[in-house]
């Protein structure tokens, strides 16, 4: 089979990385007046202030259908992952993008996934499909294969404090004062039709990266590929990362830095992390 362009969004907190066939396409945030494309570009520690200092709904926009198709240009099997429908336009924008590009090119094959996630479950889906890639899989059974994969990703996240979610008018601007107040961190997953949804209420740090654990094993964890992702809280993930070895001393867990669009949601303290059971 020929080589497999690997494209996703910025929600997945990747970077292009041309050698290895891998692109990343920009979302866009905006507020205060302001944008910010998510490239290699942004500065997010300029980000991160701004947004503090924001009292405004802000929002993000889907790349465009000519970034998807810039990044399949010249390539005739590409694979595309998105942030979830449930939140963003991205997967509707790759999907006509995909119908454009393989009428121009009618030799060419575009698979696009909607991930129903975001963040680090969207690495570890690229991943798995890396692996299926290499086992020599026909193309045309692709789909399916990873589809199948997906059965096998999970989200969990826990977000410190709630001030876009209260600008935005997805929790009322009271609850996230007492939530400040209170020290009460939100536990929480993507689930099935690719909404975030809190799963649980912690007073504390300590406890909500316990709570974070329990609900990996209750959505089936045993050991498979960790990723967290965390925006200005290396400390935490890295508790996080020891708690999980503790107890599967196998695993493998990596850190990084959430980008822009995941920060926006995520904001500064945030944990998301993704994982193959």
């Amino acid at each position: 089979m020929e080589k497999v362009r690997l494209i996703l969004d910025s929600s997945s907190n990747e970077k292009t990385n041309a050698e290895n066939n891998l692109y990343v396409v920009p979302l866009t945030v905006s507020f205060n007046g302001k944008e910010f494309r998510d490239n290699e570009n942004l500065d997010l520690n300029n980000f991160l202030i701004e947004m503090q200092s924001n009292n405004e709904a802000g929002k993000s926009s889907c790349p465009s259908i000519d970034d998807w198709l810039h990044a399949l240009e010249g390539s005739e099997r590409a694979i595309i992952l998105t942030l979830t429908s449930g939140m963003s336009g991205s997967y509707s924008s790759a999907l006509q993008a995909k119908n454009i590009y393989e009428e121009r090119h009618p030799t060419s094959k575009v698979i696009v996934v909607d991930t129903r996630s975001a963040g680090p479950e969207l690495a570890i889906i690229l991943d798995g499909i890396k692996k299926l890639l290499n086992e020599k899989i026909r193309f045309v059974d692709l789909e399916q294969k990873i589809a199948e994969l997906r059965l096998k990703t999970h989200l969990v996240f826990v977000l410190q404090s709630l001030h876009n979610l209260s600008l935005n008018g997805r929790v009322s601007p009271a609850v996230a004062k007492i939530a400040k107040m209170m020290n009460i961190k939100i536990v929480g997953t993507a689930n099935k039709d690719g909404k975030l949804e809190p799963l649980a209420k912690t007073r504390g740090m300590k406890r909500a990266l316990k709570e974070v654990l329990k609900q990996m094993e209750d959505m089936n964890y045993q050991g498979g590929e960790v990723i967290i992702d965390e925006c200005k809280n290396k400390k935490d993930a890295q508790i996080l990362k020891e708690k999980i070895l503790e107890k599967f001393p196998d695993a493998k867990v990596t850190i990084r830095p959430t980008l822009g669009l995941c920060s926006f949601y995520a904001e500064e303290g945030g944990l998301m992390v993704g994982f193959h059971e």
